[in-house]
């Protein structure tokens, strides 16, 4: 039996602003109160895991004794089939430079990565996103989501963030890059593993 979410104030372990909005406009028929890990002055933890899930139960269960509040957090990806799921947990690593994230040098060693296994397009892939509930009593409760689709190149679009300009959905004509910001955030991984989330905590 998964617990029921009862109070009405929630903190979003994350410091991306984006993010947060994405997820106070996902729960915002539920009278929940929002807060993210920044207004709070949290630290980031280090993400030490080698799933999605080992690394948002890290930061959920680090936010929510921190604070006291239940915590909200995620983790996700891009997973490429012709990589054998890579680069997974290390999305977000394949874009990291010395001056910070470099999203188009992570594209373009994605796609030279897929091009030197020889594999033939359709360039098969999906964004993972596992949410993670903790309260302060150390429960959690796990909802994942996925989003199937292909890789394309060159990318397209200038919308959305990460790797979406070379991500094409299964049944769409658009990269996530060419969506507008909210028609994505209703069909993709975290919006699937929300609806299972507002199904198991707050319905």
């Amino acid at each position: 039996m998964t617990r029921t979410f009862e109070g009405n104030r929630l903190l979003v372990a994350t410091h991306n602003r984006g993010k947060l909005d994405e997820i106070a406009d996902l729960l915002k028929d539920y009278n929940v109160s929002v807060v993210g890990a920044a207004e709070m002055n949290l630290p980031e933890p280090d993400e030490t895991g080698t799933t999605f899930l080992e690394n948002a139960r890290i930061k959920a269960h680090a936010a929510a004794k921190a604070t006291g509040l239940p915590a909200l957090s995620d983790d996700s990806g891009l997973e490429i089939d012709a990589l054998d799921g890579a680069p997974g947990v290390h999305t977000a690593d394949w874009a990291e430079t010395e001056t910070g994230r470099d999203f188009q040098m992570a594209m373009e060693r994605a796609n030279n990565a897929i091009r030197e296994t020889g594999a033939p397009p359709p360039w098969t892939g999906r964004f993972c996103c596992t949410l993670v509930l903790a309260w302060p009593d150390g429960h959690d409760e796990v909802f994942p989501g996925t989003m199937d689709g292909q890789l394309v190149w060159p990318g397209r679009g200038d919308q959305g963030h990460g790797y979406d300009p070379v991500f094409q959905p299964d049944g769409y004509d658009l990269t996530f890059g060419e969506m507008d910001r909210w028609e994505k955030n209703r069909i993709s991984h975290r919006a699937d593993a929300f609806k299972k989330l507002v199904a198991g905590c707050f319905a």
